[in-house]
């Protein structure tokens, strides 16, 4: 679970990962926790995120349990779903790209809720070493994991549960995909990819 991670490990310098959530079940592919949410980092040109700093930034802050919203699109979507199961009054959410720190202040209730929820969720993570950039082979497999795994608009496969979180986040995407993502869940997926995708697990398999 991330809330076991931190800096100090042994990370890959780019990467791919993949969260999943307790009782959200692969209820007709499997029997395992099914994927809740594929990301990658760095996919602008010259861009030098890692993959800890990508992690950590839907981890939160160690000092108080927060973290910044404006910085996570992770975060942002659960806690646009928090504040609607819980009915909160947070106007500010989401709000800007940056905010005063009176504004922070005030979210720093919300956001320590979504750490706790982002921290327990467990995850996957796959190193794959390329070049930065729109077309590199990590943007190749998260499009395509989230094609793959998405329910937008067709009928669902290992459907989220009733009681998911995802049902209350404002975003339709989301709600309908059932994952936190938006991006790539309206596209179909190239089946090639899979192949891609087994060689590197079993590449990472190999150096363990």
């Amino acid at each position: 679970m991330l809330s076991e991670c931190s800096g100090r490990m042994d990370w890959p310098t780019r990467g791919i990962y993949f969260f999943m959530e307790h009782g959200e079940i692969r209820n007709e592919t499997g029997s395992d926790l099914r994927v809740v949410r594929v990301g990658t980092h760095a996919l602008k040109q010259g861009s030098k995120t890692k993959l800890w700093n990508r992690l950590s930034q839907h981890k939160g802050n160690v000092s108080n349990g927060g973290g910044n919203h404006r910085g996570s699109i992770f975060r942002l979507l659960m806690g646009t779903a928090l504040i609607e199961k819980n009915k909160l009054n947070y106007s500010t959410w989401g709000q800007g790209n940056t905010a005063k720190r009176e504004i922070r202040e005030k979210e720093l209730v919300l956001e320590v809720q979504v750490s706790e929820s982002i921290r327990a969720m467990p995850f996957l993570w796959l190193a794959i070493e390329d070049e930065s950039g729109p077309d590199s082979l990590r943007g190749y497999i998260e499009r395509n994991s989230i094609a793959l795994l998405s329910n937008y608009n067709q009928s669902p496969i290992d459907a989220p549960s009733e009681s998911w979180l995802g049902h209350q986040c404002n975003r339709e995407r989301v709600r309908l995909s059932g994952l936190w993502n938006q991006n790539h869940v309206d596209e179909n997926y190239d089946p090639g990819f899979l192949k891609i995708l087994g060689r590197l697990v079993s590449e990472m398999d190999t150096q363990l």
